[in-house]
């Protein structure tokens, strides 16, 4: 017999982490009824509670029964039911609380179907990198398909995969070399060199972070991209004015490579310090680089890993005057630049930079899933990267003057992409991942490091706050569906887990009026409110799943202070 709603009758149960205590919610998603003779019993060994009640004391009983989640409930303990003004409350005790060891080990022994153990098992693990970078490494080989149209995406197997760079390496640089250029500016300086040369896309090679794969546009079947193979030139009269340390470091010192003809040039830039008196101290330092040959390798560093170690001013070194001079001969490029000291420099380095890579020196280093304003540039603008057979939206690249890729790569959403066929398969390692567990995985890392529990998100191109979002609870469980009839078969009862899950209050801002828009962002500065950037297809998206969730709870329990209330998968 097949499972019946009794008049869409809804439940929804819920528990938090380390609480004792198993809620449930059992409202009708169409009427709101006046419930008298309310009555509740617990039914173990059938795992339901059979609820019944009267409606508006002219109708016949109702009865109702709901499915139990697999935990462990204290058999001895009353079931407290009472009637709200539009849903039923049950409070049930548990022995132990959800998220204990002993009650996931009972969990993955009653899973019997492999297909249900998969699930229920992705639903519960973490969405870590590292697992990802391991699985996928032990593969011979990887292609990815679109999740939408399991179009084939790459045109080879790629076998070789690296952890992307931090995002936070300007940081990095500072505590660890010093921000001063009076002490170790110099070898933060070649630090931010060489990371903005680690930082490319070389062919066959796939990096990856918590929520995106990074590959090169060649190694993408049907990539193409308008200006793909147009380079900036070099103009010798071009200057680019007082920057600040990174762009100096990448304007003023690095060479670059035009790939049409295989000459080096260099780039010409001024200092952007601010301290004085070193005319008298440093050497001339040599950058000369060989016609590179064509081939598929990475892309050499400017200097190796162990010149990092190299001596730098020991003394308050500053540097205020620096002078350039640059010869050409024939195919190759030499660039001559005194300023401070480096000593020992190696030279005869291989090496390939476009000059709009320098934009990535104070630009944004990511995947543009997630943004923070400290990551934002003005010369980097993030395009989407559609599936060329069904033109679903899977990723992001970076351009700057076109249409052409910064770093000739292309950010593929995790979300967006399956690892094999059949889409969501045992053998997908990219299964787990959804947008908004990708979403509640950034806002509660977020929440931890820097103790904000409110946030905005605002389109990346615009700027403009689109969601308002306030993480209530970020160790909540909780699962729902229909409830059942008294004449359906015991046997069918649906088998429920609870799933890991955060509440938050939010609301929608992209309709929002310009009052409306003020008292944002009064309350933007008045909270000390967290701001991330999104795409805007990704925030509509995220809206969308987010709204659908507020079935999950009566309507009296989805508003406060204004926002709306809704749980989301963590």
């Amino acid at each position: 017999m097949s499972l019946k709603n009794p008049k869409n009758w809804r439940f929804t149960w819920e528990t938090q982490s380390q609480s004792p205590n198993l809620k449930l919610f059992l409202f009708n998603s169409k009427s709101k009824p006046s419930i008298h003779h309310l009555q509740a019993q617990l039914n173990l060994s059938k795992s339901h509670l059979l609820v019944t009640f009267i409606e508006n004391e002219e109708t016949d009983e109702v009865s109702i029964r709901v499915p139990i989640p697999r935990v462990l409930i204290d058999p001895e303990s009353p079931v407290n039911v009472k009637a709200s003004d539009d849903h039923i409350e049950v409070k049930l005790v548990l022995l132990l609380p959800v998220d204990h060891p002993l009650v996931s080990t009972f969990d993955l022994l009653n899973l019997s179907d492999e297909r249900e153990s998969n699930e229920d098992l992705d639903l519960l693990k973490p969405l870590v990198m590292d697992s990802d970078l391991k699985s996928l490494s032990s593969m011979d080989g990887v292609h990815f398909y679109c999740r939408s149209c399991s179009n084939r995406l790459t045109r080879s197997p790629l076998k070789q995969f690296e952890e992307m760079p931090s995002v936070n390496w300007t940081e990095m640089a500072d505590n660890w070399f010093g921000g001063c250029c009076c002490s170790f500016g110099g070898a933060s300086e070649k630090l931010v060199n060489r990371y903005a040369h680690a930082y490319a896309c070389p062919m066959g090679v796939c990096m990856l972070n918590s929520t995106a794969v990074t590959l090169c546009s060649d190694d993408l079947a049907r990539c193409k991209f308008s200006e793909k193979h147009v380079i900036q030139k070099y103009k010798p009269e071009q200057e680019f004015g007082d920057e600040s340390l990174s762009e100096e470091a990448m304007g003023g010192r690095v060479p670059r490579c035009d790939s049409q003809c295989g000459v080096i040039h260099g780039v010409n830039g001024k200092s952007g310090s601010s301290c004085s008196n070193l005319e008298n101290f440093g050497e001339n330092v040599k950058f000369k680089v060989a016609e590179e040959k064509t081939n598929n390798s990475r892309l050499s560093s400017v200097l190796p890993a162990s010149d990092l170690s190299e001596k730098v001013v020991p003394g308050a070194v500053c540097c205020d005057s620096v002078s350039h001079t640059q010869v050409y001969t024939g195919e190759v490029g030499i660039h001559d630049v005194s300023g401070p000291s480096l000593e020992d420099q190696k030279t005869t380095k291989t090496m390939e930079l476009r000059i709009n890579q320098r934009s990535f020196l104070n630009g944004f280093l990511g995947d543009a899933f997630i943004a923070r304003s400290y990551n934002l540039s003005t010369d980097i603008e993030w395009k989407q990267f559609v599936c060329p057979q069904c033109s679903s939206l899977i990723g992001a690249y970076p351009c700057a003057n076109g249409d052409m890729p910064v770093d000739d790569g292309v950010r593929l959403f995790k979300c967006y992409i399956s690892t094999s066929l059949p889409v969501g398969g045992s053998a997908d390692l990219f299964r787990k991942y959804s947008l908004q567990r990708m979403f509640t995985s950034q806002l509660v890392e977020s929440a931890k490091d820097e103790l904000s529990f409110r946030t905005v998100v605002r389109d990346l191109r615009t700027k403009s706050p689109m969601l308002q979002i306030v993480l209530v609870n970020p160790n909540s469980w909780c699962c729902s569906g229909d409830c059942l009839d008294t004449e359906s078969n015991t046997d069918s009862v649906l088998k429920l887990d609870l799933h890991p899950v955060i509440k938050v209050l939010f609301s929608d801002c992209s309709s929002y009026t310009k009052s409306q828009l003020r008292v944002l962002e009064d309350w933007v500065t008045k909270n000390l409110a967290d701001e991330v950037f999104m795409l805007a297809h990704l925030i509509d998206e995220l809206i969308e799943t987010i709204k659908s969730a507020k079935v999950e709870f009566p309507s009296s329990c989805t508003f406060l202070q204004g926002l709306s209330f809704a749980s989301m998968p963590r």
